[in-house]
């Protein structure tokens, strides 16, 4: 079944499975509105948590949905308006 909802904790949970963690990055801290640049992931990382957000959510992420989301919250926000909408 797929979720109704997507969360920053889900999205931190697929961070850390796709491309771990910089030693020096605090996931748990407040990261919703660091740039992913700033938390040590690179476009590739960000391509590889589309891949996987649309395995777990049915949400289509092409790869040009990276300009939307160069932050978490903002992926967090994209990834729910398409679920909103009816986009799987």
């Amino acid at each position: 079944m797929q979720p109704t909802e997507f969360t920053l904790t889900d999205l931190v949970e697929i961070m850390r499975s796709c491309a771990g963690v910089d030693e020096g990055v605090d996931l748990a801290g407040d990261i919703g509105d660091t740039p992913f640049v700033e938390l040590g992931y690179d476009s590739l990382a960000v391509l590889a948590f589309q891949a996987r957000i649309q395995e777990r959510t049915g949400v289509p992420m092409p790869d040009d949905t990276v300009t939307h989301m160069p932050t978490p919250n903002a992926a967090v926000e994209f990834v729910n308006r398409q679920i909103q909408a009816g986009v799987r």
